[in-house]
């Protein structure tokens, strides 16, 4: 097969049929030299509009428990394992009003509760129990979704009678390439919750993080395996080393690498949200931003992030209007 090959395969399954590509022909994409990048994302552009539209959707996120993690995800500021400066830092329910109240604003459909936990304990389900009530009473009608780390059976049922729309827990690398990653809990817990949460109706996010030693090979089974736990939502995040921790001297993801996995990744998961989540500043820029949202991407994460600054919800406001990519509206969503 010819490097241009997979791009014709591609257009007569994903983009006529809707069917993504599988880990062998995402790994061709991978792989495709750096003068073929435009036709990829121009390919990825087209199966994204065909299968899941024009509009762009919207998101905030916010952390009512920063730091004190854990657990040993070697990428990740908040784990109380490593020296990174984050500390833990619990954030009360008017704090989390607040914030949603200024994620609907921007025009979001969605703002995600995050925690720096293995999973929750009564303590902090009552809290966001306590913060949707409280939003709701704000007369805030933004979608909820949370993401608080492993679910037991019960907690699912118990976050879905709340209202949560959408869980997001993310499977972060592929199961070959986990350990290097993880090692205080498994990829198939992880993956286990997923398919807790899909079976109570919930909205299924989950995605990870590229540029973590991964092979071109990894990456590649890492599409699948998110393909095979059939997301609603895949966040793309992409590796912004964080002082203190493992992985905080590994070097930053090319731009033509990033732009590449996500249009793979658009060609496998042909009609998943797919959103612009941790590192895109460091990784693309403003302009690899334009050419991931012209190459795939049809979901933002507006504002700062857990532990990172992001760009500000206008700069990003104002590049959709500037493409003439509407934002989603939140009626669309329910």
């Amino acid at each position: 097969m010819t490097t241009s090959d997979v791009l014709d395969r591609a257009r007569a399954t994903v983009l006529e049929t809707g069917v993504g590509l599988d880990q062998a022909d995402v790994l061709a994409c991978l792989r495709l030299p750096d003068e073929l990048l435009p036709d990829l994302l121009a390919l990825a552009h087209d199966v994204r509009r065909r299968w899941c539209g024009d509009a762009v959707e919207v998101e905030g996120i916010v952390s009512v428990k920063t730091g004190g993690c854990p657990e040993d995800c070697h990428f990740c500021s908040q784990s109380g394992l490593f020296t990174s400066p984050v500390r833990a830092v619990w954030l009360d329910i008017p704090g989390l009003v607040r914030a949603a109240r200024e994620t609907r604003e921007t025009g979001a459909t969605e703002f995600c509760i995050v925690a720096a936990v293995r999973g929750p304990d009564d303590k902090l389900l009552a809290q966001v129990r306590g913060a949707i009530e409280a939003i709701r009473a704000d007369g805030n009608d933004v979608n909820v979704a949370c993401s608080l780390g492993i679910l037991t059976e019960e907690q699912v049922v118990q976050l879905a009678a709340m209202g949560v729309h959408r869980y997001n827990h993310n499977l972060e690398t592929a199961r070959s390439h986990f350990a290097t990653v993880v090692t205080t809990h498994t990829w198939e817990e992880r993956e286990a919750t997923l398919r807790l949460v899909g079976a109570a109706g919930m909205e299924v996010c989950c995605g990870g993080i590229l540029g973590m030693g991964e092979s071109l090979d990894q990456r590649a089974e890492f599409a699948a395996q998110l393909a095979s736990v059939h997301p609603h939502e895949v966040p793309m995040n992409f590796l912004d080393p964080r002082p203190g921790t493992p992985f905080g001297d590994m070097p930053v993801l090319s731009t033509a690498d990033a732009l590449r996995a996500i249009a793979a990744f658009r060609l496998a998961l042909p009609k998943t949200v797919l959103r612009f989540a941790g590192g895109r500043e460091i990784t693309l820029g403003d302009l690899g931003t334009r050419d991931g949202l012209l190459g795939g991407i049809n979901a933002v994460i507006v504002g700062n992030y857990l532990t990172t600054l992001g760009r500000p919800a206008a700069d990003d406001l104002a590049m959709l209007e500037e493409l003439r990519m509407p934002v989603k509206a939140l009626s669309a969503t329910l």
